[in-house]
């Protein structure tokens, strides 16, 4: 297996980006991995919480014969720019322009090539594969098919739910009503204009929350015909388990779907009631060995390579 850090052209930028091709003769299918939101980079690592998830998955599938290409999103690792000033639509941009830069790779068989996104990773994916039939498929880990909008006020939900009753009882105490709050902050968001705003003190990525509210998933799902797989976990707080429906039935190519049990967004089990809090101690431990069998074997199966 080899490893080989470049730089990828994207439009007016570039991306740094690292390409893993398996030993043998090529030329090889190939997965492009999309790291979820935030100032994430190629590995899905955030300075304060290391993910790893598009990297895990990245080593997986190398190990069953795909090459695999993961790339920092602007402002992060070594990719310049603002990660604060870009957009949902900047990303999917990237993503595309990272998609045509691994099918020109001598080492890619530009027909077995498969895009894998994970949260807000997976829109991009969507619209990829909405857009480009010649994708040989797409998996969409920890997927939305809720527009943007709502699935924000179902977050805000599951984490006034999910918190100590000691620090709800603070709250009320203190008269804070956490979901109100946030709703006045998604209203101050709507109404700015620029890429980047200071919201309840703090500069936020204004662009980015407009876009991602005024967007509706189905529109791209529904343009898919491409094999899609699509996974989430049943104690997944950020994104409904229960959309996993809805992506069978907007997508108009084959669909496996699965709802892996006590599985949370960040793709690891969690035993008892199911806590954003928990991360933290999560992310010491490695992926679900079910999900990752589950991409493996898909992408295996998708783009004809046997897996191991």
């Amino acid at each position: 297996m080899t490893t080989t850090d470049l730089t990828l052209p994207a439009g007016d930028r570039a991306l740094a980006a690292t390409l893993t091709t398996p030993d043998g003769p090529g030329p090889f299918p190939a997965v492009l991995l999309l790291p979820g939101s935030g100032p994430v980079d190629r590995n899905s690592d955030h300075r304060r919480m290391p993910l790893g998830i598009t990297g895990a998955l990245a080593r997986a599938l190398a190990d069953a014969g795909l090459v695999t290409l993961v790339y920092d999103k602007r402002g992060v690792g070594a990719t310049a720019g603002s990660w604060l000033e870009a957009g949902l639509d900047d990303s999917t941009d990237d993503a595309r322009a990272a998609l045509a830069a691994l099918r020109a790779r001598p080492e890619v068989d530009a027909s077995r090539v498969v895009v894998l996104g994970h949260s807000e990773g997976a829109i991009h994916a969507a619209r990829l594969a909405a857009d480009d039939d010649n994708l040989a498929g797409a998996a969409l880990l920890s997927a939305s098919a809720t527009p943007g909008e709502e699935l924000l006020r179902w977050q805000t939900h599951n984490v006034a739910a999910s918190m100590p009753p000691w620090v709800r009882r603070l709250m009320g105490l203190l008269r804070i009503d956490l979901e109100k709050k946030t709703e006045q902050n998604r209203a101050r968001i709507n109404a700015t204009t620029t890429d980047v705003a200071r919201i309840g003190g703090q500069r936020v990525n204004a662009r980015w929350h407009r876009e991602f509210m005024a967007y509706d998933p189905r529109t791209d799902l529904a343009r898919v015909a491409v094999p899609v797989l699509a996974v989430t976990g049943s104690k997944d707080l950020q994104v409904k388990p229960s959309d996993l429906a809805r992506v069978a039935d907007d997508v108009r190519g084959p669909v496996e779907v699965h709802e892996v049990a006590d599985v949370t967004h960040i793709l690891r089990r969690q035993p008892g009631p199911a806590s954003l809090a928990a991360y933290k101690k999560e992310v010491r431990q490695p992926l679900d060995e079910r999900v990752v069998r589950l991409v493996v074997d898909w992408a295996a199966r998708t783009v004809r390579v046997t897996a191991v």
